[in-house]
């Protein structure tokens, strides 16, 4: 009897590995897809509608709530709750929300501070504080809670699904993600209350099953700056199951070129397994032509999201030209058009703002929200401008901070947009920058911090001007008219802004960012800067 035999296929070692993670993957992506049908289906309008009622309910035994009156407030029709919500709190800066509320909370004593707030403005004890300071401003404190950060890790997976939901080949399932966080210290703030950069509280309490596909981990996470850049290349490098990067794009530059330095190769011939670059916190716009000779043509993805210390904004949907906001995750939206701010950037505590639903697209808007971590009426210091209403997508246009200490008003978008035409007119040479004013002169001085390379400062300077004067009527009017002069540039090495900001601004890393408008009412940052680099080297100076 003739018995035929079977054939027997033998799978690559590699092979083997493939199959698996092929079928690890399976059910993932069949959530994932879920997950993302779910969230495109979901309505910006109704859940805002839904939201505020809630998000007063739940607040009106504390003193907060009962001082205005939310349970009265969270039980009327949404149009009159809004509005009688408007009407009764007052829109506040962290400042005066600080000074009205938590001052009073905030112990100082040989070992430390010490602020705890129970039932104040949300109820319970919030565990966590989002620590943000800097040298022109006292440190801020930003309420973090438990259900602040649920809701953060809930808008992270919704826009993971949705980016797998549209890329059925993704190597993502089962890889990891090196995520560029601040400082993972946290500070103890007493009875168990943490301080610290929210990016650090976010990696360290995450869920304990998540940390084989989180990196980096400790000691590494931890250490200084300088090293743990060092390390997180030797990490892209060495790990091929990391396959997304998350970070502030300045540092995510620094990283991909320490990569390149270590291993004398491209970025994408030495880190060949890296599919996806998650950004946010600043602008990509002066960034991106440096970021695009890096990784042109590999195939490597971008998502742009946006994060703060207040709440989780927006991200960008993957096969999506801009972010989307994403009003479901514990905040309540409000907005109040740009004219309405004032000197300091500031809006009036009796604003017009308005709802979701009351925008016009092509306007600008500062940001006013109220939170699941106990901000009411807050305004965050953020604007954005609206693309559309169907998705109500958005373009981040900064800080509220604006060049207008002559009334210019020109905003940090604007100021952005110039650098990004330099960079693109002589081949990204310009790698960060901060402008402020002259008030002497009456004139903006900006500070480049450039690659090597021969850049003449009074060529950049008209450059800057130029295109200054296409995108700002006011700025354009004022410069014919005298009343603001050319501006000043001053050509720095790359390197300098970076010591600068570690040596005199104690900042630099992880989620720190160099601030592109200098704060200061007299430019003391830019002032700063330049006396700092002459006292490294002589930086060329446009006259």
């Amino acid at each position: 009897m003739h018995v035929s035999r079977i054939p027997v296929f033998r799978i690559p070692s590699k092979g083997v590995s493939l199959l698996l993670s092929t079928l690890f993957s399976l059910p993932i992506r069949a959530a994932a897809d879920i997950r993302a049908r779910r969230f495109l289906r979901k309505d910006p309008l109704e859940a805002q509608r839904t939201l505020l009622p809630d998000l007063l309910r739940r607040s009106a035994a504390t003193r907060f709530g009962r001082t205005y009156g939310f349970a009265e407030l969270a039980a009327l029709p949404f149009e009159r709750c809004c509005q009688r919500y408007q009407e009764r709190v007052p829109i506040r800066t962290y400042r005066q929300f600080w000074d009205d509320w938590f001052a009073s909370h905030l112990s100082t004593f040989h070992q430390g501070q010490q602020l705890v707030l129970q039932d104040l403005t949300w109820p319970g004890r919030i565990p966590w504080l989002c620590e943000t300071s800097g040298t022109t401003a006292p440190t801020k404190f930003i309420p973090f809670t438990r259900e602040m950060f649920a809701q953060n890790q809930r808008a992270a997976l919704d826009m993971l699904c949705c980016y797998l939901s549209r890329e059925p080949r993704s190597t993502i399932p089962g890889g990891k993600i090196l995520y560029m966080a601040g400082s993972t210290h946290l500070k103890d703030m007493g009875d168990g209350v943490q301080a610290g950069d929210m990016s650090a509280i976010t990696l360290l309490k995450r869920p304990a099953w998540l940390d084989r596909y989180v990196e980096p981990r400790e000691p590494l996470a931890s250490a200084p700056w300088d090293q743990r850049l060092d390390g997180m290349a030797r990490l892209l490098l060495e790990d091929r199951r990391i396959r997304i990067l998350s970070g502030v794009p300045p540092w995510i530059l620094l990283l991909l070129k320490q990569v390149e330095l270590l291993s004398n190769k491209p970025f994408r011939t030495a880190v060949p397994n890296l599919e996806l670059i998650i950004h946010g916190g600043t602008s990509m716009a002066p960034y991106r032509g440096e970021f695009e000779r890096l990784v042109s043509n590999s195939g490597l993805r971008f998502l742009e999201l946006l994060p703060s210390s207040e709440a989780f904004m927006g991200f960008q949907v993957h096969g999506e030209a801009t972010m989307r906001l994403t009003p479901f995750y514990g905040a309540f939206f409000e907005f109040v058009p740009i004219e309405q701010l004032d000197d300091t950037g500031a809006p009036a505590a009796d604003a017009v703002a308005v709802p979701l639903q009351g925008i016009e697209i092509g306007h600008r808007y500062a940001v006013i929200l109220s939170t699941c971590a106990g901000l009411w009426r807050y305004h965050i210091g953020d604007t954005l401008r609206f693309l559309d209403r169907e998705h109500f997508q958005i373009e981040f246009t900064g800080r509220d901070k604006f060049l207008d200490r002559f009334e210019e008003k020109v905003t940090q978008s604007e100021v952005e947009q110039a650098v990004a035409a330099v960079n693109r007119e002589h081949q990204d040479l310009v790698r960060e920058f901060i402008v402020g004013p002259d008030i002497g002169s009456r004139r903006h001085r900006w500070i480049l911090a450039c690659r090597e390379g021969h850049l003449s400062p009074e060529a950049i300077a008209e450059q800057l001007d130029r295109h200054l004067r296409t995108s700002n009527a006011d700025y354009d009017t004022f410069r014919r008219q005298g009343r603001i002069g050319q501006p000043q540039v001053l050509l720095v090495p790359e390197q300098t802004i970076y010591d600068w900001s570690h040596e005199v601004r104690g900042k630099l890393g992880g989620q720190s960012k160099i601030p592109h408008i200098d704060p200061t009412l007299t430019g003391e940052l830019v002032q700063s800067l330049a006396d700092f680099s002459r006292s490294v080297h002589a930086p060329a100076v446009s006259n």
